[in-house]
């Protein structure tokens, strides 16, 4: 086993790696405080928690539209002519939300809605590029899991950003400023080597893209109902403090979960490890799903706390890992799109958990709530059970996959190259 964050440190080293990745997390604040920023500015507007709602949930299905479609011309034309114009337009449309406010709503909508659609799938982005920046696959799978757990860290610093934001300044301030954020970032990435360098594959022409693989179905099935989980997990905790009549124990078990995900995937991706990834995201998803169960105790909060972070432990193995499978799964030119849709997946799993667990907790509490996540990780898991054998390992083998895969378990296992470089 490496040294913990020795494969890390390794990784970043890479030339562009470094900047790659930091690019990316500033681009993705806009993205990753939306919901946040945008209720705050329709209260700071007058508007009640209904419309905030309304908007913010606007925003979200938009970028659930958006992402795929975007990840699928920067397949075909290239990441600067997609990623820099639509950050412009996604900012623009914030700006333009920004000046018009809540009056006439019909406007509100479409500003919103345009900032949502246009957000620069930079996520998917920088997946693919790692093949071509970083040349060890040991590296690339460092890099997934470093990028696993960045997420988890955009989405406890983002909402710090937007609070200090509107301390200093205003709800209006906080949206511009994180979406100039979010184009610099933009710009940062699609101005470097690696981005203006990299080619997809030769894509075959099929309106279906990169949905027409057996493979992908499953794991975007699946990441559905994981996200599903964690939405419910969030109103569960929201209902679980409200029983302890402490607004913050809901931070606390949120915090604790992203916590449990960072120590996850720190462990995770620290050490080389035997096998197939598709085998091996049988048993992480396994793990995340059984982890679930112990949330069913509802004890004390400190307990509770204690729960959450253990909760979160496979989170960002499982993520790291299907990024990987993502990788391999992908039919050729279609890299970008794939993980677009990963994306898509999760956030749209986790917005209809978010909907279907309220009912749950109206009537039966927060232990009601956490049923409610338990079941969607238990589906999670089945899905990827009854589904083994279309997430068999592919059929196309990527050399550096391949070399990589032989080295650890002595078999050559099939996978697909993310892209290349002109």
């Amino acid at each position: 086993m490496a040294s913990a964050g020795g494969g890390y440190v390794e990784m970043l080293r890479t030339k562009h790696a470094a900047r790659l990745l930091t690019g990316t997390l500033v681009g993705r604040l806009p993205n990753a405080t939306a919901a946040l920023a945008i209720v705050l500015f329709v209260r700071s507007e007058g508007g009640g928690y209904i419309l905030a709602g309304a908007l913010s949930a606007a925003y979200g299905v938009a970028n659930a539209v958006g992402q795929p479609l975007l990840g699928r011309a920067v397949d075909i034309l290239g990441q600067p002519r997609v990623i820099l114009p639509s950050a412009i337009l996604a900012a623009l449309g914030m700006v333009l939300f920004t000046v018009v406010g809540l009056d006439p709503l019909p406007l509100s909508y479409l500003f919103v809605i345009v900032a949502g659609l246009f957000t620069p799938p930079l996520e998917g982005g920088l997946r693919a590029l790692w093949p071509s920046v970083l040349k060890s696959e040991d590296d690339i799978h460092a890099a997934y899991s470093l990028d696993a757990i960045a997420q988890e860290l955009i989405y406890v610093v983002g909402p710090l950003i937007v609070n200090r934001l509107i301390a200093y300044w205003s709800e209006t301030a906080a949206l511009l400023v994180l979406n100039l954020l979010g184009v610099l970032g933009a710009l940062a990435v699609v101005s470097s080597p690696p981005s203006r360098k990299w080619r997809s594959e030769p894509r075959e022409a099929h309106w279906l893209g990169a949905l027409r693989s057996r493979g992908l179905l499953v794991l975007l099935s699946t990441f559905f109902f994981i996200g599903s989980a964690l939405g419910s997990i969030a109103v569960a905790a929201v209902a679980y403090g409200d029983a302890h009549h402490d607004d913050n124990v809901a931070s606390y078990l949120l915090a604790a979960l992203g916590v449990g995900a960072l120590i996850g995937g720190s462990v995770y991706g620290a050490r080389q490890w035997a096998g197939t990834p598709e085998k091996r995201l049988r048993l992480l998803v396994a793990g995340l799903a059984l982890f679930y169960v112990p949330l069913l105790i509802v004890p004390g909060v400190g307990a509770m706390v204690v729960l959450a972070g253990v909760a979160g432990i496979f989170l960002a193995p499982a993520l790291a890992c299907a990024f990987v499978v993502v990788d391999r799964h992908a039919p050729r030119g279609t890299v970008t799109e794939a993980f677009s849709w990963l994306v898509t997946s999760f956030g749209v799993g986790a917005a209809i958990g978010t909907a279907f667990v309220g009912p749950a907790v109206e009537y039966g509490g927060a232990r009601a709530g956490f049923a409610v996540a338990v079941g969607s990780g238990a589906v999670a898991l089945l899905v990827m059970l009854v589904a083994r054998r279309a997430l068999a390992a592919p059929l196309v083998v990527s050399p550096v996959v391949a070399r990589s895969e032989n080295d650890r378990s002595g078999a050559v296992e099939p996978g697909f190259t993310a892209g290349h470089q002109a």
